[in-house]
């Protein structure tokens, strides 16, 4: 009988698992990750970002697709200058008036 066929011990360090990597991060950046609880201008998920992206993909599942790609650009182009606006606790409404007569959003 033949011994069972063994694999040559690997070199380096043992890869560690994703549960420990996310766990060293944690420990490693503790303010960063708990900064919302001493920063409350800081918000305690990213629900915001997702938010904006959600809009895109209402449009896309309505109408299939955008038609063109100068389209989806002015698309975009609106609806993060809508979000800005909105992030920066301004009338949007009269962010979007100022804008095409011309005027500075400064309020």
């Amino acid at each position: 009988m033949t011994p069972p066929a063994t694999k040559p011990p690997t070199r380096g360090r043992q890869k560690q698992s994703k549960t420990k990597n996310l766990l060293d991060r944690f420990d490693r950046y503790q303010t960063e990750t708990l900064r919302f609880m001493t920063d409350f201008r800081v918000p305690f998920d990213n629900n915001l970002a997702e938010r904006d992206l959600r809009m895109i993909k209402v449009k896309q599942k309505i109408s299939g697709t955008f038609r063109s790609p100068e389209g989806t650009r002015a698309f975009c182009r609106i609806r993060g200058f809508i979000s800005t606006i909105k992030k920066q606790g301004k009338n949007v409404l009269e962010a979007l008036t100022n804008t095409f007569k011309a005027l500075p959003n400064t309020t």
